[in-house]
């Protein structure tokens, strides 16, 4: 096992467009931490970058005790798992599995030992004399991570290795993964666009925007105390409602005019200083209810636009004239999928507030 620490890492490519910006992520051994953010935040770059796939512009990058930066990627003792597997074609499964520990000069009888002992742990044993266009897309991801695994690295690097897969293997595999890691208890670093993949599968989670960290925390802690309105709105499913409002004696008046939400006594010393400025609501969709079930649920009258069930609970679109506002309930019948307008109460003691100008929680 291997930490990995990178200090002020920056990454500008040839057309002066700067990906990392002062980077600064401590990874401890043994933990999975998983870099989440939209497209083009940067998680891949700083992947590639561990890696020794791109070369930093600034900063350093530790693998152990060890600066990296002008080691060869042969030599960093890592392993990285892709999202397309890239596999060689023309080799049966046991072959793409040995290819690098041949390629390192390890003793056949030992490149057997390893490649069967791996392939026992992803249960591929039954497979490894076929080629990779007689296997799923699932089982050529296992056998992507087994080659990466039978070389027993520092540290395993995954770039989105899911996202080739359909939705019930993606469940399946990233299960799998976790298993592995508390099996081989190494550490891993694990790239995603994915905020279910994130929240499920990190020890810690480092939610990343234009090249920034914006949090690094559990996902638990990430998900109940985000630290801005980008982290908030990104993290959870569906995402986070925003309403904008004015605070005004004690009420914040919702911009559309049509009701003032109650700033409950807990929220008062908190706001004080936010008073007759614009201030940002953000809501849980969870938190939104079809009926009264606290003291502080606050009733608010709403068009009604789509209801998508989804089982055992559904989803309730619905609209405040400027607004679209989401509810996330297991308490509804099918009368609720007829309504134009729908009462529903926000459980203002789950109320988030959010700097209007920069977006900063106030807590």
């Amino acid at each position: 096992m291997a930490h990995i620490d990178l200090k002020k890492l920056g990454k500008t490519f040839d057309n002066d467009v700067e990906v990392i910006k002062d980077l600064d992520l401590k990874i401890v051994n043994g933990e999975f931490l998983v870099l989440v953010g939209p497209s083009g935040c940067g998680k891949s770059t700083t992947l590639r970058l561990i890696a020794g796939l791109e070369e930093a512009t600034a900063g350093e990058i530790y693998i152990g005790d060890k600066m990296v930066n002008n080691t060869p990627p042969k030599d960093r003792d890592i392993s990285m798992v892709f999202q397309n597997y890239a596999l060689y074609p023309h080799m049966t499964v046991y072959d793409n599995m040995a290819f690098g520990l041949k390629l390192r000069k390890y003793h056949k009888s030992e490149i057997k030992k390893l490649v069967e002992d791996t392939a026992e742990i992803l249960e591929l044993e039954k497979l490894l004399k076929r080629k990779p266009k007689q296997l799923s897309g699932g089982q050529r991801q296992r056998v992507a991570l087994g080659r990466a695994i039978v070389r027993k690295p520092s540290v395993f690097l995954f770039d989105e290795p899911l996202s080739n897969l359909d939705a019930k293997l993606r469940v399946q595999m990233r299960t799998e993964i976790k298993k592995l890691h508390k099996t081989l208890k190494t550490t891993m670093v694990y790239v995603t666009h994915d905020q279910t993949e994130a929240m499920t599968m990190g020890d810690r989670i480092a939610v990343m925007k234009d090249g920034v960290i914006h949090q690094l925390d559990t996902p638990i802690n990430v998900y109940n105390d985000p630290a801005d309105k980008f982290v908030a709105g990104f993290i959870g499913s569906p995402a986070m409602n925003f309403l904008e409002g004015v605070i005004v004696d004690g009420h914040i008046v919702i911009e559309e005019g049509k009701y003032n939400l109650p700033i409950i006594e807990k929220h008062k010393e908190l706001l004080k200083s936010s008073h007759n400025q614009k201030i940002i609501v953000g809501i849980r969709p969870e938190d939104i209810s079809l009926s009264k079930e606290s003291e502080s649920s606050f009733e608010v009258n709403l068009q009604c636009d789509i209801v998508e069930p989804t089982g055992h609970e559904a989803l309730i679109y619905l609209n405040t004239g400027k607004t679209e506002i989401i509810c996330k309930t297991d308490k509804y019948d099918h009368s609720v999928m007829k309504k134009d307008d729908l009462t529903v109460y926000f459980d203002v003691n789950k109320v988030l507030y959010f700097d209007a100008e920069n977006g900063k929680r106030i807590k």
